[in-house]
């Protein structure tokens, strides 16, 4: 796939950068080389590779997952401008 001048003028007003009509050939030939070098990433051979957290090897921690209410309405409710009957309260916006 490559990018012609007309489609990168087309990626720079989706993105609302303003390039100057002299600039857009080296524009298209950017976009050209990035998705040269996203097309050399697809030749490489990554069967069998484990996906990586970091480069150096660690193991995150680990938490017990169990389920529970909180137990903290009040603590919760109690950072509210306004609440009401154990919920936030907020201004009617839809009439």
């Amino acid at each position: 796939m490559t990018i012609d001048t007309d489609t990168a003028a087309k990626v720079a007003k989706l993105a609302r950068i303003r390039v100057e009509e002299d600039a857009l050939p080296a524009l298209a030939q950017e976009f050209n080389n990035i998705l040269g070098f996203i097309e050399q990433l697809n030749e490489v051979d990554v069967e069998g590779v484990e996906p990586m957290v970091s480069v150096t090897p660690m193991r995150l921690k680990r938490r017990v997952d169990v389920v529970n209410d909180g137990d903290q309405q009040g603590k919760v409710l109690s950072n509210a401008p306004d609440a009401r009957e154990g919920f936030f309260a907020v201004p009617k916006v839809v009439e």
